[in-house]
């Protein structure tokens, strides 16, 4: 494993926020939905959750799968600790000063275990699976064409998160052919996000390896 440098820790420090930070706007203003095509609705997160795939993509390109897989590690134990606070919060008695807020909180932020589960359980699975599958198709691939691996990665975990949150979230709920018609539209939207943020895809990757690592990435496929 190449040595990192204290420029590196810097650059990575800033991926992992964007990173947690995408992922945590999907997740919290993700109960937006926006009109689609064909009376169907999209989630405002479909702005961000493409972020946070293409960031484990972009870190595993240049610094390998060892840290990649850091990153996923990072994001599920940032959602547990914010299911737990949430958890925490709504069970704390209310100050008579803010019940005013009360309804609207318990509204936003009083996940149910069913919501929680699927949010932790999709987001787990898909991105494993995502740096997985994008180091598969490196290998299979080839180094070039990190806009095709990443893509065809995306594509992949993307429609598992997909499934699986929505059929954890919905089964039993919801008819199945409802269900259908909200994982194809959304799925769908958040693959084509995907293939739209590429540009800055390939700029992140630019910065990351800097003047001096124009082959840093090579030097890391056996993390």
């Amino acid at each position: 494993m190449q040595e990192l440098t204290e420029r590196d820790y810097k650059k990575i420090l800033i991926c992992l926020t964007l990173y947690i930070g995408s992922l945590f706007a999907a997740n919290t203003l993700g109960i937006k939905l926006m009109p689609f095509i064909f009376g169907t609705h999209l989630s405002v997160a479909v702005f961000s959750f493409p972020i946070v795939f293409i960031m484990t993509d972009i870190i595993g390109e240049v610094y390998g799968k060892k840290m990649a897989k850091n990153f996923v590690l990072a994001g599920v134990i940032s959602i547990i600790l914010f299911l737990l606070y949430s958890f925490l919060s709504a069970i704390a008695p209310w100050a008579k000063e803010s019940l005013w807020a009360k309804d609207s909180f318990n509204q936003i932020f009083g996940l149910s275990a069913r919501f929680s589960i699927a949010s932790v359980a999709a987001f787990m699975i898909a991105e494993y699976q995502d740096v997985l599958s994008f180091f598969f198709f490196k290998q299979n691939i080839g180094k070039k064409y990190f806009w095709l691996r990443s893509n065809l990665s995306n594509i992949w975990s993307q429609l598992l998160d997909t499934v699986i949150f929505m059929s954890i979230a919905f089964m039993g709920v919801y008819p199945l052919k409802t269900i259908v018609l909200i994982i194809i539209p959304w799925w769908i939207f958040k693959v084509l996000m995907g293939f739209a943020y590429i540009p800055l895809s390939y700029l992140g990757i630019y910065l990351l390896k800097g003047k001096n690592n124009a082959n840093q990435s090579d030097q890391n496929q056996s993390i």
